[in-house]
């Protein structure tokens, strides 16, 4: 196996004596879309960056299929990486899927992850009823990943909007197209499966350390009450619902979300 700083695209920055602050980016995007806050966290915090197999700048020759089609081979990432750099009490902010994945991970090694910020996460993407609402059903989403494979650039031209938020800047909603169309089409879709497709809601009640949930007050793909739900199954969770819309908070309201940020660890 190369090395894991290479493996991942690893960048360690900011206050060298401060607490360190891993950034995990969600679903097609890559560690770029941390810009916006990481200056302001990088005079607090150690910054860890780093891309998951698969995204962004890591090494593609590192990619299995098998291993990445379930949440818990990018739970070994993060692992990967803190056990490399040798860190210990580490704080997670993960975007979207990857709340879960740290989550995951914290499960795993709860002696090192000791703080989680959730940014418009969600254990499950999918309605089950009668008891859970996830937002979408599951022949919608077989849908959007059949249209993958008919129509790459079409389903990024579609995604892209409902995840940003449709009122946000074009040059925002063009950034995450773009960054969805320069992942292997092969590896996003077998990420998407692994996103969509899963219900984690059973380790909500495993996560041990305290947690922080950020979240958008008009997301298309993860409600309010996905952010309740989770807030009422974790123990030690706080929630915080922003006045905004879309998915990605940390791109479009990060002066919004940062002094919450800065208050919880």
């Amino acid at each position: 196996m190369n090395n894991i700083k290479i493996r991942n695209n690893v960048k360690v920055s900011g206050n060298k004596n401060g607490p360190t602050l891993m950034l995990a980016h969600g679903f097609g995007c890559d560690q770029n879309m941390w810009r916006f806050m990481q200056s302001i966290l990088e005079k607090h915090y150690q910054v860890v960056l780093f891309d998951y197999v698969g995204s962004g700048k890591s090494l593609l020759t590192d990619y299995s299929t098998e291993k990445y089609g379930t949440l818990e081979g990018y739970a070994e990432d993060i692992i990967d990486i803190i056990h490399e750099l040798k860190l210990t009490n580490v704080s997670i902010i993960g975007h979207s899927v990857s709340s879960i994945i740290a989550s995951i991970a914290s499960i795993k090694i709860p002696e090192i992850i000791t703080n989680l910020i959730m940014i418009c996460p969600s254990p499950c993407f999918l309605n089950v009823p009668p008891d859970y609402e996830g937002g979408f059903e599951r022949s919608d989403l077989e849908e959007l990943v059949e249209l993958m494979d008919k129509n790459y650039i079409g389903w990024a031209n579609y995604l892209a909007p409902l995840v940003m938020g449709s009122s946000q800047s074009p040059e925002l909603i063009a950034e995450l197209s773009g960054s969805f169309c320069s992942t292997d089409p092969l590896i996003a879709k077998n990420f998407a499966k692994a996103t969509f497709f899963s219900d984690y809601r059973h380790i909500l009640k495993d996560i041990a350390c305290p947690s922080l949930i950020l979240q958008s007050g008009s997301d298309s793909l993860a409600d309010v009450q996905v952010g309740k739900y989770m807030a009422e199954n974790i123990n030690n969770c706080a929630l915080e619902v922003i006045n905004a819309e879309g998915h990605c908070l940390h791109m479009t309201n990060h002066e919004d979300i940062v002094p919450f940020i800065l208050r919880f660890i």
